[in-house]
């Protein structure tokens, strides 16, 4: 997609900064109600992080939000302790710098990912820390994920302008097809939202995450399990295929010196 074109287009007419009365309550008012639930669900994946991987439960992260101010974005820790973080940000230099979509790095197999810590990231149950954001006004329930010091650094003018919002937990790109949108398609529809956010159009973010998310975990696990069968060796005297002969099926089976013996069945 065409850079010039696409700052061109979100250049003209940039919606205001200022943040409408209505989101602040809707914030407050939904992590007051569904506080019961989200706090003893926080409270097993805080046990859960410590039975499987030693360090802290919470990771924070410096992060970019509503103007370009600063801010430590708060996360369960899906990663073991200091895992490096090079092949992120290369990762997503080349995400935003090609049509590509922007799958996460580890739906393609990450080692620095604690045991089932796909599960959380892949839900979003790794972001529930950030409702303690949220309540601080740092964030909102609905607006641009908060991106990366590094990453906003290499901003083009026109992308600037997500920042004229505050960063939510979910938003008009989670809800769009996220994993399939290339990097300028979500710059499009972080835009879309921050000039022209409404408490109906927040309502039906917040409405139609649970069912993405869903799909979205169904759909990682399908891919982890693809990957898995086809990196997966054949194991010793395990079937591996089968062919018919005059009415007898030929069955190859691999045994434990590697050779390949061939075994037949009545059809």
């Amino acid at each position: 997609m065409n850079d010039s074109r696409n700052q061109n287009q979100f250049e003209i007419g940039p919606g205001s900064t200022q943040i409408p009365r209505w989101k602040r309550v809707l914030d407050v008012l939904l992590i007051l109600l569904v506080l019961p639930l989200v706090l003893p669900l926080a409270v097993l994946i805080g046990i859960f992080i410590m039975l499987v991987s030693p360090g802290p439960i919470l990771f924070r992260q410096e992060r970019v939000g509503f103007l370009g101010r600063r801010f430590m974005c708060l996360k369960f820790r899906t990663m073991f302790v200091r895992a490096e973080t090079a092949s992120h940000e290369g990762y997503l230099s080349q995400l935003m710098d090609s049509n590509a979509p922007m799958q996460k790095l580890d739906n393609r197999g990450d080692s620095r990912i604690i045991p089932f810590g796909w599960l959380l990231r892949s839900s979003g149950l790794d972001e529930l820390p950030q409702l303690i954001n949220v309540f601080h006004g740092e964030m909102s329930l609905v607006g641009p994920r908060p991106c990366l010091p590094y990453e906003s650094n290499k901003y083009l003018p026109w992308q600037r302008e997500r920042f004229n919002t505050l960063p939510g937990l979910t938003g008009l790109w989670q809800v769009s097809g996220k994993n399939r949108t290339t990097f300028n398609e979500m710059m499009q529809l972080d835009i879309q939202y921050s000039r022209n956010k409404t408490l109906w159009m927040d309502l039906v973010i917040i409405f139609k995450t649970v069912p993405v998310m869903i799909g979205q975990m169904v759909e990682s696990r399908l891919k982890k399990r693809a990957a898995v069968q086809a990196n997966a060796p054949s194991p010793a005297g395990v079937r591996t295929g089968n062919f018919a002969v005059n009415g007898i099926e030929r069955i190859s089976r691999k045994n434990q010196a590697g050779k390949f013996t061939v075994e037949t069945q009545a059809n």
